[in-house]
């Protein structure tokens, strides 16, 4: 009887804690990565995608540059949330397309909206919570947010019948 007693409790405690992590595993895979290594990237291929957030500094090592990949990564679903791709670029001899394009002087912090448009140069590390507000207010990012409230599933009914 004991052995079957301890066979039923493995069972009953031990297939949540296997289904659990198969479906951590399975989310970490599912989830891309927003931070990718800018040295090689073309922004064409964010086009209508993506809203890329460039990061530049002239050395990994810089304070502002720490300061602000700190602050991207403790929020970064927020930033899956809306669609953003953060490039990082922290060599200048390397001269970039990105560089060639933004012209960054030291370190800089640009928002680049999913039509391709730069719409924001900042010089200074921003907080998370600023850069969703100021997405948040984009017309595009506005009718993201009607679409999916809107969209299948939603109650469509305007009042009673």
């Amino acid at each position: 009887m004991k052995p079957i007693l301890i066979f039923v409790f493995t069972c009953l405690f031990g297939f949540p804690l296997v289904a659990q992590e198969a479906a951590a595993g399975a989310g970490d895979a599912a989830v891309p990565s927003v931070f990718v290594d800018a040295s090689d990237v073309d922004l064409k291929q964010f086009l209508w995608t993506n809203r890329p957030l460039v990061v530049f500094a002239d050395s990994p090592n810089d304070p502002r540059f720490v300061q602000q990949m700190e602050m991207l990564t403790a929020r970064s679903d927020e930033l899956a949330a809306r669609d953003v791709v953060v490039l990082t670029d922290t060599d200048p001899e390397a001269r970039g397309p990105l560089r060639d394009r933004l012209h960054p002087r030291g370190f800089m912090l640009v928002l680049i909206v999913k039509d391709g448009t730069i719409y924001l140069r900042k010089p200074l590390p921003w907080d998370v919570r600023e850069i969703s507000r100021t997405i948040d207010k984009l017309p595009m990012r506005q009718q993201e947010i009607r679409e999916r409230r809107d969209g299948p599933g939603a109650d469509k009914t305007s009042g009673p019948s």
